[in-house]
């Protein structure tokens, strides 16, 4: 091969390479994206009250001991089980990332479950982790104890949590009743007057 050939490829790989600079550089000016006023997604969330119409429309949650009455530790015990990766429900289970949840039920709230290191806003809640608690707390675990290390979004169907308190009751060597209040009562609304 004579230098002239060698010339020639040398010469059409250069100008292989000018051309498609020249392309990009170009492309590059008519095709430039938008850069964003500010860097990110921005995420919706979910705002709490001040909905107006939303909130009006929303029907009040019923009373934790209404619902307990028709609960079922059975059913609990199968909504417990997306709550197995991160807690156990064993006599003398480990603790995973959240603590374990023998005995749970009368319990005082941010201590004493083998060693677990609950969260400062849990340890000043304090008080006991009631029936009433409990359902408010798997409603929503972060509204209720702002500042928890629970992520978990909560419970948002009434009956779905009371099935899981009632199975973490039965979680207990000597277990709490459950509450009769409110289930047992007759409903309160205007009584008939009085036959004559």
């Amino acid at each position: 091969m004579n230098s002239f050939e060698l010339n020639k490829i040398l010469g059409a790989i250069l100008g292989t390479c000018l051309i498609t600079l020249a392309l990009n550089i170009v492309s590059g000016a008519i095709f430039a994206p938008e850069k964003p006023a500010k860097p990110g997604y921005e995420i919706t969330v979910k705002q709490e009250g001040g909905g107006g119409e939303k909130t009006a429309s929303k029907e009040p949650e019923p009373p934790v001991e209404t619902v307990l009455a028709s609960a079922s530790a059975d059913r609990g015990k199968d909504t417990a089980r997306q709550c197995q990766a991160c807690h156990t429900f064993e006599k003398g289970g480990p603790n995973r990332v959240g603590p374990n949840l023998w005995n749970i039920v009368g319990s005082a709230r941010g201590e004493d479950r083998g060693g677990f290191n609950f969260s400062a806003a849990m340890k000043a809640k304090g008080g006991n982790w009631t029936f009433s608690e409990l359902y408010q707390f798997l409603a929503n675990p972060r509204g209720y104890i702002p500042g928890t290390n629970m992520t978990f979004a909560g419970l948002s169907r009434s009956q779905q949590r009371a099935d899981v308190i009632a199975f973490l009751g039965t979680l207990s060597d000597s277990p709490l009743p459950l509450p009769k209040g409110a289930a047992n009562e007759p409903a309160s609304g205007p009584k008939a007057p009085p036959a004559h």
